[in-house]
């Protein structure tokens, strides 16, 4: 495993292979402000080892991709969802098993819906539905804690200061905690990894937000026809589970794994063995080569 950069029309985008290239892929798409990191090398290492290929990358603005001023993304949110797609085309994959979480899950809707031959399996983590449904489907809001960040932002840090931006960048995690707790060491340890790898932290921290939504209008989740798996925090106080349960509804033969106590974030290691198990055994379904 080692970190790859190609430059298509310009634009950095680096990525990381784990496993042997012969066996399936399986893309990690992280969320939004989220680097690869997130996705955590052990995590990845132990899909790989069940017999995968897995690639985890920087979208724009984070790591080691290509960066743009705070505020002032260069890029579209369709970029975003064409990005993986440019990383697959570089390895060679023409399908692959797709996992996206958050904003991730989002730009893996996108790709099930407009580019249907390039998923083999879909898997949304800690997401929610990007496209309209013919009826109300009534999903709750984001709990207070998290609607707090929006309304009432706290300062922005000192971006020079090192330490002072991996603080910030704990402290964004915090209130997306569910009831399994906030791990610090954990978040402390991957947010100076992030800090220390990442071109901009001011505008990874901004950009993806200010992005104008480009979804194309007309689509509707029971179009996906990729077999699909949601795994959702039980305790997810951005998406809470209805939101989950809305995407397992209506994408046909969708199956949902709640994930108990997990809140907003890429499954905790308390359940890696429940999430891998999940994501190997649906993965199994479907031939990518």
């Amino acid at each position: 495993m080692t970190e790859q950069t190609i430059t298509i029309d310009g634009t950095d985008l680096c990525y990381e292979a784990f496993g042997v290239p012969a066996d399936a892929t399986v893309l990690l798409i992280a969320g939004g402000a989220q680097s690869m990191i997130w996705w955590e090398e052990e995590f990845c290492t132990r899909l790989a080892e069940a017999g995968r290929q897995v690639v985890r990358y920087d979208h724009r603005d984070t790591g080691r991709s290509a960066g743009s001023p705070p505020g002032r993304p260069s890029y579209t949110a369709y970029d975003l969802t064409t990005d993986p797609l440019r990383i697959l085309d570089a390895l060679g994959v023409g399908r692959a098993h797709v996992v996206g979480l958050s904003m991730g899950g989002g730009i893996a809707q996108r790709i099930a819906l407009e580019h249907a031959e390039r998923v083999s399996t879909l898997c949304l983590a800690s997401t929610s539905p990007v496209v309209p449904a013919a009826h109300d489907r009534g999903l709750p809001p984001p709990r207070p804690q998290v609607m707090a960040t929006f309304t009432d932002p706290g300062p922005e840090p000192d971006w020079t200061d090192r330490d002072a931006v991996v603080a910030y960048r704990v402290e964004v995690e915090r209130p997306y905690a569910g009831s399994l707790g906030f791990d610090e060491p954990r978040y402390r340890r991957l947010a100076a990894q992030e800090v220390d790898r990442t071109r901009d932290m001011a505008a990874s921290m901004t950009n993806h937000f200010v992005l104008d939504d480009d979804t194309p209008t007309g689509f509707r989740l029971d179009q996906i026809t990729a077999p699909t798996l949601v795994l959702h925090g039980t305790t997810d106080p951005m998406f809470p589970l209805e939101h989950g349960r809305a995407l397992a509804a209506e994408i046909p033969g969708a199956r949902l794994v709640p994930l108990p106590g997990a809140g907003h974030q890429q499954p905790p290691r308390e359940l890696w063995d429940l999430a891998i198990a999940a994501i190997v055994d649906h993965t199994e379904k479907a031939d990518t080569r």
